[in-house]
């Protein structure tokens, strides 16, 4: 990071985020339509056509025989999801100096996020710029909201990579109970160990490798102030990589939200399983859920579609009756994707408020100032 920059360059791109009074995406009465006419046929397909296409005709049958004391359950442990995601955010961000980033705020931008991860873009990133949006409005650096994010990315998927390595070698060894397919055990845990290798490698990027570039690029040209902007990338990917590891060695109790968020969505599956009938061992039943969980990533809003047919092959490729993973699925997804909807557009309305408020104390302390 380059901080001997003279005054007048730190402070003119301060005036220039007024003009960003709301986030790039926004809930318009047009994309309101389009995304609720998108819900509704994606509803459609998922709970009436999926069964019929894939021969499951006494899928919903089961629902009348369902016991209620597990929905019920089910629907608690989703409560649990989103309080070790809130918990998790709020402990990473505040560390950084966010000093508005208490409870309040971190339930409305971690809800606002996640509904538009489900709304906007595949794989997050629809929540992503909305959560950027939300900590640079706050007050903090955009070097700072870039480190801190990459690092909150970092310790929330860190169990994920865990939990396959684990489960995944230890079902293809048999150290714990249940089948071995290959593809589903033993690949994805030597991914996973890859991507932690990966990230420790990153760890060793200097995070002021755009600075180090400066006197290349003054001295060869166009390509390599190209290549010192691209540094800019690596560096803060290290710096974040770098603060999660610290946050570990700190023993941070704000990591605990992120096993949490994890845990908690395992056990809706678990309870939606007993609901309908009998649910796996614990080691499928987790490396199931994680494999399938890559269908997150298909271009499609919140992985519509692509999570439930990842996780319902994943399971039926483990041996578990195909009707039984369906309806389990898709009673998870109404919980954790479904649900969350609804509140998650009301703390982004919310969040816009709080924001304004953000704005108006900045302004007043410019004044006094």
């Amino acid at each position: 990071m380059t901080e001997s920059a003279a005054p007048v360059q730190q402070a003119s791109p301060e005036p220039r985020e007024d003009d960003d009074e709301r986030p790039a995406l926004q809930l318009t009465r047009r994309n309101v339509i389009a995304l609720a006419g998108f819900l509704i046929l994606s509803l459609g397909a998922l709970y009436l056509l999926l069964p019929q296409i894939a021969g499951l005709d006494d899928t919903w049958n089961r629902i009348g025989d369902g016991r209620p004391v597990w929905i019920i359950a089910a629907f608690l442990f989703t409560f649990g999801m989103f309080a070790g995601y809130v918990a998790m955010f709020r402990g990473v961000y505040m560390r950084a100096g966010g000093a508005r980033i208490g409870w309040r705020a971190s339930y409305q931008i971690t809800m606002a996020s996640l509904a538009a991860s489900r709304l906007f873009a595949a794989g997050g990133a629809g929540g992503l710029v909305l959560t950027a949006w939300a900590l640079r409005r706050s007050g903090m650096r955009k070097r700072t909201v870039a480190d801190k994010t990459m690092a909150f990315l970092v310790l929330t998927y860190l169990p994920y990579a865990f939990a396959v390595i684990v489960c995944g070698f230890g079902l293809h060894w048999g150290l714990f109970n249940g089948p071995n397919p290959f593809t589903l055990t033993f690949v994805p845990a030597v991914i996973g160990c890859i991507a932690l290798l990966i990230a420790i490698g990153i760890a060793f990027i200097p995070t002021d490798l755009q600075r180090r570039f400066a006197p290349f690029a003054a001295r060869h040209g166009r390509g390599a102030r190209l290549a010192q902007k691209l540094a800019q990338a690596p560096a803060a990917t290290s710096a974040g990589v770098r603060d999660a590891l610290e946050h570990l060695r700190s023993r941070d109790p704000a990591l605990l939200g992120s096993v949490l968020f994890w845990a908690a969505q395992i056990a809706v599956v678990w309870a939606a399983f007993h609901a309908f009938g009998q649910a796996p061992p614990v080691a499928v039943l987790i490396q199931g859920f994680f494999v399938g969980m890559l269908g997150n990533l298909l271009p499609m809003p919140g992985g519509v579609g692509g999570v439930e047919g990842g996780m319902i092959g994943a399971y039926v490729a483990f041996g578990v009756n195909s009707g039984l993973a369906v309806v389990a699925v898709l009673v998870y997804r109404a919980f954790t994707f479904w649900l969350p909807l609804l509140p998650g557009v009301i703390a982004y309305f919310r969040l816009r408020v709080t924001v304004d408020r953000w704005k108006t104390e900045q302004h007043a302390a410019s004044a006094a100032a």
